[in-house]
């Protein structure tokens, strides 16, 4: 099992009487929410910084339009 760590937050008082309304209609507590949540975030920060390095790394390699490059020559002649 993960190591763990306790986190102590300060929220307002029908905030948390909401939290525990959520929390026992899904039969859990408020502390499962937050981490949930918590971990929901870090994960889509991680899935973005993945696909953002890939995105950066195409750009870095280019994309094949079609056709030849063209001669510094036959640009001079247009």
């Amino acid at each position: 099992m993960e190591e763990t760590q306790n986190l102590t937050i300060r929220l307002a008082v029908a905030v948390v009487k909401k939290a525990r309304i959520v929390a026992a209609k899904r039969g859990t507590s408020i502390s499962a929410l937050v981490a949930s949540k918590i971990e929901e975030i870090a994960g889509d920060d991680d899935a973005y910084e993945t696909a953002k390095r890939r995105a950066v790394r195409l750009l870095d390699r280019g994309f094949h339009l079609g056709g030849s490059a063209a001669t510094r020559g036959a640009l001079h002649e247009r």
